[in-house]
């Protein structure tokens, strides 16, 4: 191995007007190893590799490639040389065939510009043999699946004649399977000669993987070390500065009434696929269903008729017995809290401040943050109840006058989080919670998502007299489903296609239901499942702006 094959050195690069987003970064990387990159959320990582692989300027320091200082003013320039990137969203287009996505703005022509397709199509073939990646050149980008697609992009460098492959987050979004399977392709890259850089928040297939770990916290690299004895607390310590908890421990389920149900959900897009076909579940307060499935097969589309934001084509929603299919957004929003999945461009606006962040949705129905005088909104009491939600929380901020665009990815989502968890609503809608947080903030979201989903009916000491809501999470991280619900219903073809309790199934098992190798159960036409369930009580609406603690 070449121990000075990528030399990185006093590497800072500050966004304007004063984020410091690394600060003086040293790091080697050898030729011919899997050298992988974790940090929490705002850390510097995925802002390292972008400066890497030309897609942001460095405002200081050197990075030598091969011995030769080098300073890519593209991503293009960085693939010629040969560093390549594999993105957590990935760049295709959906409606070209793989081998077009592979070619394209890499076309070899012949004289006179004419397109030497056999030559090309012989080639593609060739490193699809070679790497094992099992893939139809023909097929349609968007009638593939996630891993599939995410070959194309591995296919896409190769192609290209990288030897450097950065992978960012690339198991966001991949079952067990697709998983392993991710793994042995990286490791048939690494026996061939390619040198793997890996950024991922999952600690288990960082230690699975790697030869190689670099640390970083707020900016610095903290440490790089060799992967021989090391643990999940070892680097979470590292990245966060404190010991991390990676279970969260719950109280028996002691379910009540039914909070939400569906019955009966189709919907049709504009381009006539069908994305939800006949969906029913229902959820009971002091439960938390969870919702596994590979992405696309019909829980954003779930979720935008759970919300009123896409129209109710066929079936019912109802929310504490009441039916709002045809309710407004505003309506619902009385009835239920909803942390999306997407906290810049959905949860938040970036350019606000912390308070005027942490009363939206609160600002219409709160009475208490009214001055009392033509029901105008108070300045004073609504930075009170910012400054509540981040004392509460444990939001950590210059002030609650800072911009949300200030703050860690974390943070930024327990803001969020916070804000909807102050509604006090008896429904509670998960939207992937807790995607792109570090290790630090999952813990603490996952605990507030166990406080409010808290116990009913228990005696004392399990949680008696604890406000409870019925939580329905969207996950696509199964260790979080396995760890916060007590029920786990798998979509599939925008199906359920089975209803499983956690403590009796596998991740294996759940997903082979995701990808449709096993066949469908018979899902209860309520879709509320089983088990021991006891009590009534009336649901409460949202704005009251009672703590959820």
């Amino acid at each position: 191995m070449d121990d000075h094959f990528i030399e990185m050195r006093s590497l800072i690069k500050v966004y304007p007007p004063d984020t410091l987003a690394l600060d003086r970064v040293d790091l080697d990387i050898r030729e011919g190893e899997i050298h992988s990159v974790i940090g929490e959320n705002g850390a510097g990582k995925s802002t390292l590799m972008k400066v890497l692989y030309g897609m942001i300027p460095t405002s200081s320091g050197e990075i030598s490639f091969r011995g030769r200082r080098v300073r890519y003013a593209s991503p293009r320039e960085a693939v010629a040389a040969g560093i390549g990137m594999v993105h957590q969203e990935f760049m295709l287009v959906p409606s070209y065939t793989i081998y077009e996505n592979v070619i394209l703005g890499a076309e070899p022509v012949g004289r006179l510009g004419a397109l030497r397709n056999a030559e090309a199509r012989r080639r593609v073939r060739s490193l699809i043999d070679r790497y094992g990646l099992n893939l139809n050149i023909d097929d349609r980008v968007r009638d593939t699946s996630v891993g599939a697609q995410q070959k194309v992009e591995i296919l896409k460098l190769l192609y290209r004649d990288v030897d450097v492959l950065i992978m960012d987050e690339p198991t966001a979004v991949l079952t067990p399977q697709e998983t392993g399977e991710l793994f042995r392709r990286l490791r048939d890259l690494n026996a061939a000669g390619k040198t793997i850089i890996f950024i991922s928040h999952k600690l288990d297939e960082v230690l699975e993987l790697s030869d190689t770990i670099t640390v970083m916290r707020r900016g610095r690299r903290v440490t790089t070390t060799e992967n021989r004895g090391l643990g999940k607390a070892d680097l979470a310590r590292a990245m966060v500065g404190r010991d991390v908890v990676f279970s969260v421990e719950k109280p028996p389920a002691r379910c009540g009434d039914v909070v939400f149900e569906a019955r009966g959900l189709s919907y049709v897009d504009a381009g006539g696929r069908q994305r939800l076909d006949k969906v029913s579940l229902a959820v009971r307060r002091g439960e938390i269903v969870g919702i596994a499935g590979v992405e696309g097969n019909g829980q954003f589309e779930l979720v935008q008729l759970v919300t009123g934001l896409a129209p109710v084509q066929s079936g019912q929603v109802k929310i504490c017995g009441r039916d709002v299919a045809r309710a407004s957004v505003i309506e619902r929003r009385k009835l239920m809290c909803y942390v999306p999945q997407d906290r810049k461009a959905s949860g938040s606006a970036q350019k606000m401040s912390l308070t005027d962040n942490s009363i939206m949705t609160h600002h219409r129905l709160n009475q208490q943050l009214e001055s009392g005088w033509r029901a105008l909104l108070s300045p004073g009491k609504s930075r009170r109840f910012a400054q509540n939600l981040v004392d509460t929380f444990g939001v950590l901020a210059p002030s609650v006058d800072a911009p949300i665009s200030s703050l860690s990815g974390g943070n930024q989502q327990k803001v969020v989080v916070g804000r909807e968890f102050l509604f006090g609503a008896d429904f509670v809608l998960l939207d992937q919670p807790t995607r792109g947080v570090d290790v630090g903030s999952v813990e603490f979201i996952q605990r507030e998502i166990i406080r409010k989903r808290g116990s009913v009916g228990g005696s004392a000491g399990e949680g008696a007299g604890v406000p409870s809501a019925g939580c329905l999470l969207i996950s696509a991280d199964l260790d979080e489903l396995f760890s916060l619900a007590d029920r786990i219903l798998v979509m599939h073809r925008g199906r359920i296609v089975a209803d499983l309790a956690p403590p009796d199934t596998t991740r294996e098992e759940v997903g082979e239901y995701m990808l449709g190798v096993r066949e469908p159960q018979t899902i209860a036409p309520t879709g509320a499942g089983s088990g021991a369930c006891a009590g009534a009580g009336a649901c409460a609406g949202a704005g009251e702006g009672a703590p959820a603690r």
